[in-house]
């Protein structure tokens, strides 16, 4: 089953963060079996060649390549996606507008504004017609909720004809409203709950980036009904490997 239909049924799909510009680091993530890897070039040094060369190492093995694009931009949408990304996610998507906007950089008229190139995606100009229906069967589109605003808005967002599902920053969720990192506010925790609510109530996959490798706060985010997770971040991983096995040499 592909990534798309999973999201159609809401069905639990678990994925990971790159952030590191080597195919290596793709490879070893690649071991751990997630569904799927996010290129992230809104927080990172990734340019787009580099991009390019990730959305193809994942790809190559048998994961699906997202990227977290950074802005709701035409261009840099148009980019990934003609690189062959299998879909995007957009940061701070706050309101109704932002996810219309967001789809229509995404998809070919006449459902949205997206100019037509012809690279990677399309098979450098042999494909484009089965692109063109890939594009409308399987292209992901999910809509990043990283600010009170996109709480407020949360109905009209997922409502959005072309939105696959959400995922929850937590970062910056926590930094609109004043509390940068203190995910234990009561406030904080009653803005995340509101998302999980609402994305039940219209049968939209409720997503959650897990920056934490405690796999304990991964199972937290199952049980409370997220079913588009991302667990950790590549050097995450690799960071607390070295600091907790550090700590338990004699030294």
């Amino acid at each position: 089953m592909s990534l798309k239909q999973k999201l159609k049924k809401n069905e639990l799909t678990l994925g990971s963060w790159i952030m590191m510009g080597n195919q290596m680091s793709v490879e070893v993530m690649a071991l751990a079996g997630f569904e799927w890897l996010v290129v992230d070039i809104e927080h990172t040094a990734i340019d787009m060649e580099t991009a390019q060369m990730l959305i193809t190492t994942i790809q190559a093995n048998d994961m699906k390549a997202l990227v977290r694009v950074s802005k709701n931009e035409e261009v840099v949408i148009k980019k990934v996606l003609d690189m062959g990304a299998d879909g995007i996610i957009v940061p701070m998507v706050n309101s109704k507008e932002d996810a219309e906007q967001a789809v229509s950089f995404a998809k070919y008229p006449p459902f949205g504004k997206r100019g037509v190139g012809l690279y990677r995606a399309q098979k450098y100009g042999t494909k484009f017609e089965e692109y063109k229906k890939w594009v409308t069967d399987e292209l992901v589109i999910i809509a990043q909720i990283e600010h009170i605003d996109a709480v407020n808005h949360i109905d009209s967002i997922i409502s959005t004809e072309g939105i696959d599902g959400t995922i929850i920053g937590p970062y910056d969720l926590s930094g609109s409203m004043g509390y940068p990192g203190d995910f234990e506010r009561e406030d904080v925790k009653e803005a995340v709950q509101k998302v999980l609510d609402s994305c039940k109530r219209h049968n939209v996959p409720a997503g959650f980036h897990v920056v934490d490798t405690e796999p304990e706060k991964l199972n937290l985010r199952i049980e409370q009904g997220c079913t588009f997770l991302a667990y950790g971040i590549d050097y995450f991983f690799m960071r607390d490997a070295a600091i907790n096995g550090m700590r338990k040499v004699n030294k």
